[in-house]
């Protein structure tokens, strides 16, 4: 198996080098650009494994670059990396569809390990949905199809796609709007924190908050549930967290 392909957009050279040397190191392929229009092009032509992303770049910035492929449905793992630090450039990258946000200075291990988790947990949706719930979750698999989809009702859930459909209508999900569903799925019945939910889909440290979860939860009710305000499958755990109820 190949190793990783990331991508490292930062227009400081000394930085990029640094970024990029270190990530060789540990034995990903990685490549470099350090203009805002070239970088989306990149991806748009060959979508790395993950892809390094500042913030403060010529050409384009990194919020319009995430926006933009986003809006075209393009899943692509983003870490943000910026002098930025303050919550709502944190909660904007975030909720744009960004993975996880890292502000400079960094540690060059925080950074490594960052990079692990978002990988690990990307490796985690599309596995689970490949092996449509797997052998040794059997309880998944009777909720989720072989090729990536969910029936709940009338609506049905495509995970691969992105997408939830009901009575022909079809409307777009984000890529972390269908890992949590997936994860709520695999626990079914049980009541799930929202410290088990962003450990699993961001990791602890990608909100300042773990309420922040709650509007995820929010966009999620409304594209699944008949009545979002009275919900039907997916139920608050005052205090705690949410439960699915197939």
């Amino acid at each position: 198996m190949s190793a990783p392909r990331l991508l490292v957009v930062e227009d400081e050279e000394h930085l990029a080098e640094v970024i990029s040397d270190n990530l060789a190191h540990e034995g990903w392929e990685v490549d470099v650009v350090g203009n805002g229009r070239e970088a989306l092009e990149r991806i748009r032509a060959d979508a790395p494994a993950l892809v390094l992303l500042d913030v403060m770049l010529p050409g384009l910035d990194g919020f319009t670059i995430c926006e933009r492929l986003r809006a075209e449905r393009n899943d692509v793992p983003i870490l943000f990396l910026t002098a930025k630090s303050d919550d709502d450039d944190r909660v904007r990258g975030l909720q744009l569809g960004g993975d996880d946000f890292l502000g400079k200075p960094f540690d060059l291990r925080e950074l490594i390990l960052r990079v692990r988790a978002i990988l690990r947990r990307t490796q985690w949706f599309k596995s689970a949905l490949e092996r449509g719930g797997g052998a040794s979750d059997a309880s998944a698999a009777d909720e989720v199809d072989a090729d990536g989809t969910i029936d709940l009702g009338d609506v049905r859930v495509d995970l691969k796609a992105y997408t939830a459909t009901r009575d022909g209508r079809e409307q777009r999900l984000s890529s972390k709007e269908a890992m949590i569903l997936r994860y709520l799925v695999e626990r079914r019945g049980e009541v799930v924190s929202r410290a088990e939910i962003l450990d699993r889909v961001w990791g602890y440290d990608a909100f300042p908050t773990n309420r922040t979860i709650d509007n995820f939860i929010v966009r999620l009710r409304r594209a699944i549930e008949p009545d979002p305000r009275n919900p039907r499958y997916i139920h608050t755990i005052r205090s705690v967290g949410y439960r699915l109820t197939p």
